[in-house]
């Protein structure tokens, strides 16, 4: 990482990082969402919002793929989990747990610090 990268990185809240990666991602064929995770007391019954709750990524969405050779010329919808971090922000346990699950399932999903490095997830996706 060059020098100019890396102090630039170092100012950058997830915040900042999160709206860089939804206007990257927001492309052709890819779009992303901020996948807010809340709990709330309506009605005094608790109420959890977000995807899939504790643990979901910051940002959710799908990347538009063709496949190939059964189904040529239509597209499917590949799910897409990013998790924004900070130059130094270290994912939890369960943000690891279910990145590794939208993996398993086919899916595309990481940790991303940058715009750049959340296109360059998408774009070395391979299907199973």
């Amino acid at each position: 990482m060059d020098l100019a990268r890396s102090k630039r990185l170092k100012n950058m809240t997830e915040s900042k990082i999160q709206s860089e990666i939804m206007a990257a991602c927001n492309k052709a064929e890819t779009r992303a969402w901020r996948n807010n995770i809340a709990k709330l007391q309506v009605r005094g019954r608790w109420v959890n919002f977000g995807i899939p709750g504790k643990g979901g990524s910051d940002l959710i969405g799908f990347h538009t793929m063709t496949i190939e050779p059964r189904h040529v010329g239509q597209k499917v919808a590949v799910f897409l989990a990013i998790e924004c971090k900070t130059e130094t922000g270290k994912a939890s346990p369960e943000q690891k747990n279910f990145i590794e699950f939208v993996r398993s399932r086919g899916g595309i999903a990481g940790i991303a610090r940058s715009a750049s490095d959340a296109v360059k997830l998408i774009n070395q996706y391979q299907p199973c």
